[in-house]
């Protein structure tokens, strides 16, 4: 008898029910707990259904092309302008596709002096050792600070599309912290973050190199500063927006893009008076080979390496809703 008491008080402990839940004999909990439904919205039936119907007569009206005068006489407009527009691109692609200069003739531009200039001359007018670099930096430099000003616009352009509002709300009523993806910090994948505190420093020292060492061998500041974007990426993929915008953030990416393009434009300026053909320039060239050399190639290496790296960053932080 006191054997079939104490069995029965056993079946009736926590630790026997956890046993046969683990088991899968049965479910300890099941019919114990009273589930209730979440209410969801606070507004009654009728509230609802009225703007259900409401969003449905703002729908049809809009979408109405029968009815609706302005969306079909847009469409009309949009169908006749879209013509016009591919007939006028074809007809300027074959008038300048007729203009180009016969295939494999020695006078085409592509073999005049300018080529043989840069081969011949490029190290020294330019005291760079990689001919390419001296092209971009010193012979197209102000091309290459249109470049410049393109990423730097493209970036503008993403921050304005694509930035969150933190004054305001979702449609849906979400706040601003539950669209962004700073919900899922922070970030706890071990491998990844040991994997990118191996990898950061090496990635963005490897960089840096690759600027300093444009005007001496391959490089210069779109290859190196693309690499310092990768690592910036990936650190803060890792270790989330928190830690990465202690040192780089909204504010830091505006000064430093603002800087670096003026002090490209204002370094290079000096072209414009001193830098044509037969006039010698007042920056000295320095050694071919040192990495105080090339004139201003080395400045203006920086410059470039420092907006492409910040704008590869802004855009994937930009597209990933990450409210920079």
């Amino acid at each position: 008898m006191s054997k079939k008491v104490s069995q029965e008080k056993y079946e009736k402990t926590r630790s026997y029910r956890m046993k046969q839940w683990f088991d899968g004999t049965r479910d300890p909990f099941l019919n114990t707990v009273e589930m209730k439904p979440q209410k969801v919205f606070s507004e009654d039936k009728e509230t609802l259904e009225r703007r259900a119907e409401d969003r449905k007569k703002l729908r049809e009206r809009i979408y109405d092309t029968a009815g609706n005068t302005e969306v079909r006489v847009f469409r009309k407009f949009y169908r006749v302008a879209s013509v016009l527009f591919c007939i006028c691109l074809v007809v300027m692609l074959l008038a300048a596709v007729s203009g180009l200069p016969t295939f494999g003739n020695p006078g085409n531009p592509v073999n005049n002096e300018v080529a043989a200039r840069y081969i011949e001359n490029g190290l020294q007018e330019t005291g760079a050792v990689n001919i390419v670099t001296g092209m971009i930096l010193d012979y197209r430099a102000f091309d290459t600070l249109g470049e410049s000003h393109v990423l730097f616009i493209a970036t503008c352009t993403v921050l304005i599309l694509l930035r969150l509002d933190k004054s305001k709300k979702g449609s849906h009523g979400i706040g601003y912290e539950a669209e962004e993806d700073r919900i899922y910090e922070p970030k706890n994948d071990v491998i990844l973050q040991t994997v990118a505190r191996i990898l950061v420093p090496p990635i963005v020292i490897f960089g840096i190199y690759v600027i300093l060492g444009g005007h001496l061998g391959p490089g210069g500041g779109f290859s190196g500063g693309a690499v310092i974007g990768a690592g910036l990426i990936l650190y803060v993929n890792a270790f989330g927006f928190a830690k990465t915008e202690r040192f780089f953030h909204e504010k830091t990416y505006k000064r430093l893009s603002f800087c670096a393009l003026a002090c490209y434009a204002l370094a290079k300026s000096y072209s414009f008076y001193t830098g044509a053909n037969h006039i010698e320039s007042m920056i000295p060239l320095g050694t071919p080979g040192a990495i105080l050399s090339s004139g201003l190639i080395l400045i203006l290496n920086i410059c470039v390496g420092l907006v492409v790296a910040g704008t590869m960053y802004t855009f994937y932080v930009m597209f990933r809703k990450g409210a920079y």
